[in-house]
């Protein structure tokens, strides 16, 4: 069992009907105890606290996030650890979208509740729940600072040619249409982790990020800031995902209206719902996507192969705009755990000199990472596990402790 920190910070990531949590160490990363708080609003909610290898779990109606806080800090009331021990030193949020008013981290204060309310037009389904959650641990930690970590924040050193969209100026102005980005704590701490492990000073390194899992973007980072990226003013642009398809001639949404009669409403539910591997497949899961092609499945290699062309096509672009590659890095679920899909896009980069070392890429147990190049290749391609929780507890801690 994990010994008990002097000092954490508890990171919160809320939902509309969820919430995530983890005590983490800002210093070192480790977690001591997390949990999942879920149905929040339904007659049968359920609470799954897991300290020292051990998950208890409760059933119970869970009316709102106020009540989920409660619980939340019942849970390590009875289960441990005991928070009255720790220096508790922030509670660090998600919070989904930022727009272009938060470049890092923020202290909440009463105005920066009324900006992330007026965002909620940018991300109507996170941004809520991520209000929510903080207004509740507001409730259930009063004398503790509370953080804001915004996913679109890395992204906001990005130059305006690569975030102004060529729409009239009103909507730019007046609706706020210009790319974001998501994924921007992952690829902070990937991008921060790699060029540890090559021992490489961050500032002189050309890197992209490719963050593959249900939702999945690529970033070019240049000297550890994010100069252009895959997802846009929402997570839809990009590269191909679990029920997003990303890249998409915006026509299309005027032809499913003139000709199937489709409105605004129906044409969104499709694209964030029922697109992406599950419109090409029928299944949202990669690893499924992946049996099928096994067994001769042609609507599963097609889909391989629009991933695969997808992650080309943004691999090649970075690489230009970022004027040469220093390391290509896989991370998040798929890009952690599926050697076939990373040996297949190396493979087809090798004009830019990326030279796959097969046994280190089949060789990475589930979880792990590591280098998958080999020491001739010009480019060096490694398998970075992200760590979003740790990174959003390390810029929570350094803004309220100035580490």
């Amino acid at each position: 069992m994990s010994s008990t920190p002097t000092s954490a910070v508890l990171v919160v990531n809320a939902g509309s009907s969820s919430v995530k949590y983890q005590l983490v160490d800002p210093v070192t990363g480790e977690a001591t105890a997390k949990g999942l708080i879920e149905r929040i609003g339904l007659p049968r909610g359920e609470v799954h606290h897991t300290v020292g290898g051990t998950t208890y779990d409760e059933v119970l109606p869970i009316p709102d996030h106020a009540t989920a806080l409660r619980l939340l800090t019942a849970a390590f009331a009875e289960h441990g650890p005991d928070l009255g021990e720790i220096d508790l030193l922030a509670v660090g949020h998600r919070v989904v979208h930022g727009g272009a008013d938060f470049a890092d981290p923020t202290v909440v204060t009463p105005e920066v509740l009324i900006t992330i309310e007026q965002l909620v037009p940018l991300a109507p389904l996170h941004n809520p729940g991520n209000l929510e959650g903080i207004l509740a641990a507001q409730q259930a930690f009063p004398d503790v600072p509370q953080v804001a970590v915004f996913d679109t924040a890395f992204h906001q050193t990005m130059p305006p040619a690569a975030s102004t969209y060529a729409v009239p100026r009103a909507w730019r102005e007046q609706y706020r249409v210009r790319r974001y980005g998501f994924h921007g704590t992952s690829h902070a701490y990937v991008s921060r982790r790699v060029a540890e492990l090559m021992e490489r000073p961050l500032d002189q390194l050309r890197a992209v990020v490719l963050h593959l899992g249900n939702g999945a973007s690529a970033t070019a980072v240049d000297g550890g800031r994010s100069v252009d990226t895959s997802m846009g003013l929402t997570p839809l642009e990009g590269l191909v995902m679990g029920t997003r398809g990303g890249d998409l001639d915006p026509g299309v949404a005027g032809h499913l209206a003139r000709s199937g009669g489709l409105t605004i409403e129906e044409v969104d539910r499709a694209l964030s719902k029922e697109s992406g591997l599950l419109g090409l497949t029928g299944s949202a899961d990669f690893r499924e996507v992946q049996q099928r092609r096994e067994v001769g499945d042609a609507d599963a290699e097609l889909a391989f192969q629009v991933v695969v062309h997808r992650l080309l096509h943004y691999v090649g672009a970075y690489a230009a705009v970022l004027g040469g590659l220093d390391v290509l890095v896989f991370t998040a679920g798929v890009g952690e755990n599926d050697g076939e899909l990373r040996a297949e896009v190396v493979r087809r980069l090798s004009f830019l000199g990326t030279e796959l070392d097969e046994a280190a890429n089949v060789g990475l147990a589930r979880g792990e990472g590591g280098r998958i190049s080999t020491e001739d290749s010009a480019v060096e391609v490694w398998v970075v596990p992200t760590n979003e929780e740790w990174e959003i507890a390390r810029q929570a801690a350094e803004v309220v402790e100035g580490r």
